[in-house]
């Protein structure tokens, strides 16, 4: 009788050679993306950076207009998910009926989302700014709270909200505000890897100087809505082509 062939098939000498030459390739792969990571947040390629940016945007500013830190709070709050600009032309008439923290605490909610509909998702903003003008009105006198860990306790803030309202509104630096654009370019830009807003903020404040928290900020973003905008960017118009090593450069 002839004999039962084995279900597994041999593996030929030439193809175990194969696999074991590829196994120092792929650490080798991995060295070279530790390595490249390490240089991503090089001090003086982090300071070329920074140096770029201050050239490029010397004037970089938050964008919300507002005049005094409680109406920057409430259109920081109005942001989530819609455009400065619509922001600013809602909050033109807004503040002009609801001027003090006691007129948005006590309004009547429907009205307000009625008010407040154009910039998106109005109930749930319409909840938070009346639930922090309530807590500023009967808990800190009627003053935007001037630490991270008072605004905090605010429905609505987190800690980009806090760091916009300290930063542009008392020139308190906190920490680095890590919106849309900050945390999109801070990963093309190799100044980190990750993708939670709280690390990437933790990861630009150990790589950057805290004098330069704030203004970094501002300029990250003016350069992400001008310049490497996410659908197509202008690298060719980029001063920072030469230090950005990102795969998809339009030059």
């Amino acid at each position: 009788m002839a004999k039962k062939q084995s279900g597994k098939k041999k593996t030929s000498g030439k193809k175990l050679s194969a696999r074991k030459a590829a196994k120092p390739a792929r650490k080798a792969k991995n060295r070279k993306t530790a390595a490249t990571r390490r240089a991503g947040t090089d001090p003086k390629r982090v300071a070329a950076i920074l140096e770029k940016l201050a050239e490029a945007y010397p004037d970089a500013n938050c964008e919300l207009k507002h005049e005094n830190a409680f109406q920057l709070l409430i259109s920081t709050i109005l942001s989530a998910q819609c455009t400065d600009v619509r922001v600013n032309q809602v909050a033109a008439t807004l503040h002009v009926k609801y001027p003090k923290p006691e007129a948005f605490a006590y309004a009547t909610p429907s009205e307000l989302e009625q008010d407040i509909r154009p910039t998106g998702f109005f109930r749930n903003k319409t909840k938070s700014i009346m639930g922090a003008s309530k807590k500023i009105v009967e808990e800190f006198g009627g003053e935007v709270p001037r630490t991270m860990e008072e605004l905090l306790t605010l429905p609505g803030v987190a800690r980009k909200t806090g760091n916009v309202v300290l930063g542009t509104g008392f020139g308190i630096a906190s920490g680095v505000v890590v919106d849309t654009h900050v945390q999109r370019l801070s990963r093309r830009l190799d100044l980190t890897q990750e993708e939670d807003p709280k690390k990437i903020e933790q990861d630009l404040m150990r790589i950057t100087p805290q004098d330069r928290w704030i203004q970094f900020s501002h300029q990250l973003i003016w350069h992400g809505r001008r310049v490497c905008v996410a659908r197509k960017p202008r690298c060719a118009q980029c001063n920072m082509e030469k230090l950005c090593h990102a795969s998809d450069t339009t030059v």
